[in-house]
C-alpha cells in the first residue's frame, strides 16, 4: 500500500490534533524541500534507525540499443541509493 502526501497529513492531524492542518502541511513540504536540496548537492541524507538516501555517481559508458544494434553514448547521472535501515527491516520481515 503506497501513502500519498494528503494521506500522511490527515494521520498527523489526527495524531497531534492542536496542530492546524496548513502546519503540518508547511513542516512535510519543508521535510522533503530539504531532503531534496541536499540530494541535488550530492550529499547523503539519513534518519537514523530508518533509513539513508544517497545519490551515486553512474559513469558515463557506451550502450548498445537491443533493437538496432547501434551503439549509443550514455552521459554520467546520478542515481539514487536507498537504503532501509535494519530495526526497520525485522520490524518489516516479522512475521507475527
Amino acid at each position: 500500500m503506497s501513502s500519498k502526501r494528503s494521506d500522511l497529513i490527515n494521520k498527523f492531524s489526527n495524531n497531534y490534533p492542536n496542530f492546524l492542518k496548513k502546519d503540518l502541511n508547511k513542516i512535510v513540504q519543508i521535510f522533503l524541500d530539504e531532503i531534496k536540496k541536499s540530494l541535488k548537492r550530492h550529499e547523503r541524507v539519513e534518519l537514523r534507525d530508518v533509513f539513508s538516501i544517497e545519490p551515486k555517481l553512474l559513469k558515463a559508458r557506451y550502450a548498445r540499443n537491443p533493437r538496432t544494434n547501434e551503439k549509443i553514448y550514455i552521459k554520467e547521472k546520478y542515481s539514487i541509493n536507498f537504503k532501509i535501515s535494519k530495526n526497520w527491516s525485522k520490524k518489516i520481515n516479522d512475521k507475527e
